[in-house]
């Protein structure tokens, strides 16, 4: 059977490196599984998720010219499997997006009405008082430092 570029097939886990992973596919050829394509999460060690003599099943992502084989674990896995294990979301819900620099509370969201400034104005304060609040309550747990410096001077 020939290899296409997108099939799913079976192979061994002959090899393990910092940046992937040799697979041994049918008709003797070998493949690698970048370490970026091995989980659908964030993968540090790839050890922790692959042994080497390991039956795993692969996508074929890429052939190349030069007969080089790039495969994926993580594609290969059932749509609902990688979903729930990536963080993706179903119909009709949304990612939460992460706060970037620069980004403010008082901010108004795409998909809601419009804020008046005087509202807008007020959501920071208020953000802003809470962020003061929390960090006189972290300065005075760890004593604060003009505490420290005094205490060594005596």
């Amino acid at each position: 059977m020939e290899l296409e570029v997108g099939m799913i097939v079976e192979g061994k886990v002959t090899g393990i490196t910092k940046f992937g992973a040799f697979v041994d596919l049918e008709d003797g050829k070998t493949g690698m599984v970048h370490i970026s394509e091995v989980a659908p999460t964030y993968v540090n060690d790839i050890r922790e998720h692959l042994t080497e003599g390991q039956t795993v099943k692969v996508r074929v992502m890429t052939i190349g010219e030069d007969g080089k084989i790039g495969l994926s674990i993580k594609k290969a896995l059932p749509q609902q499997q990688h979903r729930k294990q990536s963080g993706s979301f179903g119909k009709g819900s949304a990612p939460k997006q992460p706060a970037r620099p620069g980004s403010f509370e008082w901010q108004p969201q795409k998909k809601q009405e419009p804020s008046s400034f005087e509202d807008m104005l007020s959501k920071f304060k208020q953000a802003s008082d809470e962020k003061m609040s929390d960090l006189k309550r972290f300065e005075s747990k760890r004593g604060g430092s003009s505490r420290r410096g005094s205490s060594q001077k005596s």
